[in-house]
């Protein structure tokens, strides 16, 4: 089983947002409720996850982890998400 961060996806989900942070081979990027891309660091990823783990709960949020055996960003197709700088 692979444990890189490029083979993660953390998608945040509230009643009306979904978002999703994965590592491609340029870095971080978040994809927006409005499957808007933006590229962000480590820290900015850290800044927020931590508070939607810590009162996501309260917020109705839910944080979920996934898990591919590949390379995230390698089996988004063209249709669905165009990685930032692929």
């Amino acid at each position: 089983m692979k444990k890189t961060n490029d083979s993660y996806c953390v998608v945040f989900q509230g009643k009306r947002i979904s978002e999703r942070y994965y590592r491609d081979k340029a870095g971080w990027v978040k994809v927006s409720a409005r499957d808007r891309l933006f590229r962000m660091t480590a820290e900015q990823v850290l800044n927020h996850l931590l508070p939607a783990l810590a009162f996501g709960e309260k917020l109705g949020l839910t944080v979920k982890v996934e898990h591919h055996e590949g390379i995230y960003w390698e089996t988004l197709t063209q249709e669905n998400v165009d990685p930032v700088g692929g």
